[in-house]
């Protein structure tokens, strides 16, 4: 069983900086293809803020504008969002997804989201 727990979050001033960080645990994890963030707005979809694949290739929602970063440590299974200059569109959930998780011993692949994290930016 594998488990992605997020971590940071809250309520923010509009131009604040915030970083979320999710970690992927469970037993005999070999390899996470890619990492993510993902948001999702009251009464919107959720939308992509963020991947890196464990070889480094990143890709970036339309919208982060060169505001946000993603950073990951393959070793520790950890992903990390820094966000600059929030704005009040930035609030939403945010998640954390863990894709193609690769175990030793498993043939199948594992698709893991996190629960989770509220960030607010107030106008």
């Amino acid at each position: 069983q594998v488990q992605v727990v997020q971590s940071g979050g809250g309520l923010r001033q509009p131009g604040d900086s915030l970083t979320l960080s999710c970690v992927a645990s469970g037993e005999n994890i070999f390899n996470i293809h890619s990492m993510a963030w993902y948001r999702q707005a009251p009464g919107k979809e959720r939308e992509l803020v963020a991947s890196m694949t464990s070889g480094g290739m990143t890709k970036y929602g339309d919208f982060v504008k060169g505001r946000f970063t993603i950073s990951r440590d393959n070793d520790k299974n950890t992903a990390r969002l820094r966000m600059n200059a929030l704005e009040p569109d930035d609030t939403a959930v945010y998640y954390c997804h863990a894709a193609d998780i690769q175990r030793c011993g498993a043939t199948s692949l594992l698709d893991v989201w996190g629960q989770g994290t509220r960030v607010t930016e107030s106008s």
